[in-house]
């Protein structure tokens, strides 16, 4: 009886629930677009002081936070929400169908910028309070909130900010709407991210671009240095070959194992889903690769000239940038100081610059309060969820497990093909109204267990 009162009540304030998230998408809140960050801000805060949430906007080094609390003394357990309000950019216009900041609703779809990543997640969790009050009244939990302004950018400024308001910000669960469900619809529990270390690399040849007849074997190539130092970093099996590239990593426990098994594989309908119809290997090794094991990619090439027309050169410069990839327990900066011994020892031409990182975290799944949200959303949607050990990509969930001490679970409410980052980001209503109602059954279901 209690979810069909949750489905009852959703769906008599949906229209409400949609008006007051397209009030928020309208907001051009790009990360660095500073006065629509400060105006979404503001907007945010009167959206949560109207659910009785004492809100504040506290200062960082960058964009601000949002922070917002509902305490009370009697409540034993204390559940911290953590999303964030700023938004990627929206190039190529021409693409969208649709206005990116004018939201609309298209075979029940909801379009615009953020509907998915991650002002439709934050809003669902937001009104999933709403929903408790106006059923249940009072929370049975103390209820955390942190909005940031700069995940798109990296959350440059989150750790400083954690680390200088430990105590405000402590609690017994980090709960994160983000991400995207599984490609099989089914509900997903998210226990950990992958890190990710960015870095340059950069190698010269003569000062300028050369004619490549009248210069030809006498002005070096830095392209063909750029190859072979990159041939020697990794085998033809995909095996870095980086000394102490390996180090540290974290083996998945029995349980992590269990639960990778679980995972359904539909490897024709993953491979349509993501362009490459090629792809060729169990479920097993999938999620394997995708959770357990870091990567080592080149997201790009810059050199000499391709285009249209004739240009016979021997460029001055091969700049590679990397996105690597890593693994619990891994650390970005020994990885990028192994890096650096590494092209040392190849070509000591070679310029490797720092460009950014995000530490890797994973809460255990052997943890009784992985149980108790599994528990909890199961109940909302009707079915058993998903667990996976850690999501292939990465967001700042490290400062929640290693600077707060603090287990952390992420549950995506938006769909698989929600194509954030992308032309025409959507979000279905279904999702945005389930994410509700999760979010409403969770707090009801940690209420009743911190009183039991």
């Amino acid at each position: 009886m209690t979810l069909e009162k949750m489905d009852d009540f959703i769906r008599q304030h949906r229209d409400d629930y949609l008006n007051q998230l397209f009030n928020l998408l309208k907001i051009k809140s790009i990360s660095t677009d500073t006065d629509e960050i400060r105006n979404c801000a503001n907007v945010l805060k009167g959206d949560m002081e109207s659910l009785g949430i004492h809100t504040e906007i506290i200062e960082t080094a960058g964009n601000p936070v949002v922070y917002g609390e509902i305490l009370n003394d009697k409540n034993r357990f204390t559940l911290l929400i953590y999303g964030h309000y700023d938004v990627q950019a929206v190039e190529p216009l021409e693409l969208w169908h649709s206005d990116p900041f004018e939201p609309e609703i298209r075979e029940g779809r909801i379009y615009a910028r953020g509907a998915g990543d991650n002002r439709g997640q934050l809003m669902a969790q937001l009104l999933g309070l709403k929903t408790y009050q106006a059923l249940y009244g009072e929370l049975p939990i103390n209820v955390k909130f942190i909005f940031e302004g700069e995940e798109e950018l990296g959350s440059v400024h989150l750790a400083d900010f954690v680390h200088n308001h430990k105590t405000l910000l402590e609690a017994d669960l980090v709960y994160t709407a983000d991400g995207s469900s599984h490609n099989s619809g089914n509900p997903l529990i998210l226990l950990g991210v992958r890190g990710v270390l960015t870095l340059e690399m950069t190698v010269s040849g003569a000062d300028f671009d050369n004619h490549s007849g009248n210069t030809g074997n006498i002005v070096p190539n830095p392209v063909w240095k750029m190859v072979e130092l990159l041939n020697t970093m990794r085998d033809d099996q995909g095996q870095v070959l980086v000394d102490g590239f390996y180090d540290h990593i974290r083996e998945p426990s029995d349980k992590e194992i269990e639960l990778l098994k679980r995972l359904p594989y539909d490897q024709a309908d993953i491979a349509e889903k993501i362009g490459y119809g090629d792809l060729d290997m169990d479920g097993a090794s999938y999620y394997h690769k995708l959770t357990m094991e870091p990567t080592f990619n080149i997201a790009g090439i810059e050199s000499g000239y391709i285009g249209k027309h004739a240009k016979t050169i021997i460029p001055a410069s091969a700049t590679v940038n990397m996105d690597i990839r890593l693994v619990a327990d891994q650390d970005p900066e020994y990885v990028f100081e192994k890096i650096e011994d590494h092209v040392k020892k190849v070509n000591p031409d070679v310029v490797v610059t720092y460009k950014g990182a995000m530490r890797p975290s994973r809460t255990p799944a052997e943890l009784e309060i992985v149980q108790v949200v599994t528990d909890a959303v199961g109940h909302a949607y009707g079915k058993e969820p998903l667990v996976q050990p850690s999501m292939p990509g990465s967001l700042p969930d490290y400062v929640w497990t290693e600077i707060l001490n603090t287990p952390s679970i992420i549950m995506p409410y938006a769909n698989f093909d929600q194509h954030n980052h992308s032309p025409n980001e959507n979000l279905k209503v279904e999702n945005f109204l389930n994410g509700i109602k999760c979010t409403c059954n969770l707090v009801r279901e940690l209420g009743e267990r911190s009183r039991e």
